[in-house]
């Protein structure tokens, strides 16, 4: 293991030719341990009460609008994506898996913290949410119960005025409302389980299925990122799908790995990333024991294209629970 830590420090952003990619390999079996348009967040999330996801809708613009699709580049693991990526592909299975009937509802508890802009002001929006979601369906069918908490100052901008609304409701509990009112995604791009848990198990057949209809427009890989954050997020795939997910997100040009990384609710692990076209590091985070997913966390690396000092961390989550329930809250 030592050997690929020195490769990573090293070699991190580059992609492994065929001595790497042969040595990693072989590093990885003699281990002994089980195996949003927005550019800053384009990740999949179900919708707050009386709108649908911002990112659906950017998703749907973005394969409505953009260039014709382009093939997934060639089939290439970094160095880097092996050692994050490849445990936690190894470690999939090693739960107790949920196995969600159909009419059940698939509950996820949560906390966020992510851009909100209005008037040309902006700061970070925070919150902890409970969703229901529909085992079978669309999200129109879900609901959620979300609590503010304090909103923060955008790095390097005052707290706006724009802000008081949300800091007024913070403390108030949340009531069960609808979680979305349409969801008009293009059917490769939704997450429920049903859908999620057809899909491949091997590798390649993953990977196809993220770079389903991206445009060749040079933000291909990027947006296959992304969608790797959709099926992580406020989604549930049984374990040989998300062993394959995990698998294929490590083949991304341009994934590296983070070794001190922290999801919204202050856990520590470490992280697979890759930055964004503004300047924004997205880090999918990892238990560094189990490999569990933890959350997400957005970190600026070029300040003049974020906006932020580099080092300021301006999106985060955390994925606290999932569970399954017969039926929602009534919505009142």
């Amino acid at each position: 293991m030592d050997e690929l830590v020195q490769l990573n420090d090293f070699r991190s952003e580059v992609p492994a030719q065929e001595d790497l990619r042969a040595e990693a390999e072989r590093l990885m079996a003699g281990m002994s341990a089980p195996a949003r348009p927005d550019l800053r967040r384009l990740g999949l999330r179900a919708a707050l009460a009386g709108g649908l996801a911002a990112a659906v809708g950017a998703a749907v613009f973005l394969v409505q609008s953009r260039p014709a699709p382009a093939p997934p580049p060639p089939l290439i693991r970094t160095v880097a994506a092996v050692e994050v990526l490849s445990r936690a592909a190894e470690h999939a299975g090693s739960r107790p898996e949920l196995r969600p009937r159909p009419g059940q509802f698939l509950v996820y508890e949560s906390q966020s913290m992510d851009t909100s802009e209005e008037d040309g002001e902006i700061w970070l929006s925070r919150s902890r949410r409970t969703i229901w979601l529909p085992v079978e369906g669309s999200a129109v069918k879900g609901v959620l119960r979300e609590e503010l908490l304090a909103p923060l100052p955008y790095p390097g901008h005052p707290l706006p005025s724009a802000a008081r609304a949300e800091q007024a409701l913070v403390g108030r509990p949340g009531r069960p409302e609808r979680a979305a009112d349409f969801d008009d995604r293009a059917e490769f791009l939704r997450n429920d389980y049903a859908y999620v848990s057809k899909l491949p198990t091997d590798t390649e057949g993953m990977r196809r299925h993220l770079y389903t209809r991206v445009p060749n427009d040079g933000l291909q890989d990027y947006e296959a990122w992304n969608r790797v954050g959709g099926l992580l997020d406020e989604s549930y795939l049984p374990a040989a799908q998300r062993a394959a997910l995990f698998r294929a997100a490590a083949t991304i040009p341009g994934v590296v790995t983070v070794k001190e990384a922290q999801d919204a609710a202050g856990r520590e692990g470490i992280a697979a990333a890759m930055v964004s076209p503004n300047g924004v590091r997205e880090e999918y985070v990892f238990d560094r024991k189990t490999y569990d997913y933890l959350g997400r966390r957005g970190v600026v690396v070029d300040a003049e294209l974020a906006g932020a000092p580099v080092g300021s961390v301006v999106s985060s989550s955390a994925q606290l629970k999932v569970g399954v329930v017969d039926r929602p809250p009534a919505v009142e």
